[in-house]
């Protein structure tokens, strides 16, 4: 799946290193690199106003920093209402997810649900929302020609009942997210809708 919408948008590429995106702003710790500014990403707020971008893109980022939940609220902060983060990672199955020791988390494809109207009862982790637009999981190209790739990706059950029982056998490789900011009042207003009306029928 590549990333490839939005032409024109304003876009930032967190942790962008040497392969930065083209036209976009570019952030990374380190000196060397296509970095159009230098910031440490475990230190916040980074230099940008809030509602600054209309993409963020974090590309093997998010399996580096020291705090998922706080890096994803300034994505969150950064980004425009309805504006898109594109984040990828290694799955926690393949190999280069624990062969490099810069690694601090070993995502799977659900990992970031906590952030979305799906979150099995933790949302109060933190205030900031998205709405998952997609997840895409790649596997071994073996695995792809047998056609079990578009399974994992077309079926939400099926990808649960892999991740559960099968991806130590048929390894995953890189997940791929795309969400899109939401409002968290918004959609505390949706949840409390229902009640309320069952409430007012007592």
């Amino acid at each position: 799946m590549s990333d490839n919408s939005g032409t024109g948008s304003r876009i930032l590429d967190v942790g962008c290193g040497v392969n930065k995106y083209p036209g976009s702003i570019g952030i990374d710790r380190i000196a060397g690199t296509r970095a159009d500014v230098l910031c440490d990403l475990d230190r916040f707020p980074y230099p940008f106003s809030d509602a600054s971008f209309d993409r963020v893109r974090a590309v093997h980022v998010i399996e580096h920093v020291s705090d998922v939940i706080r890096t994803m609220e300034e994505f969150h902060r950064l980004l425009r209402q309805g504006g898109e983060v594109y984040i990828a990672t290694p799955h926690y199955t393949d190999f280069s997810s624990f062969c490099d020791p810069t690694h601090r988390w070993h995502l799977n494809s659900f990992s970031l649900r906590y952030f979305g109207r799906d979150d099995a009862g933790f949302g109060y982790y933190s205030r900031a929302r998205f709405r998952e637009k997609s997840v895409h999981v790649k596997l071994l190209a073996l695995w792809r020609y047998l056609g079990f790739e578009l399974l994992v990706n077309t079926f939400p059950r099926f990808r649960r009942f892999w991740e559960h029982y099968l991806c130590y056998i048929v390894r995953g490789k890189v997940i791929e997210w795309r969400l899109i900011k939401e409002d968290a009042a918004f959609l505390d207003s949706e949840r409390l809708a229902p009640a309320q009306g069952a409430a007012a029928t007592r």
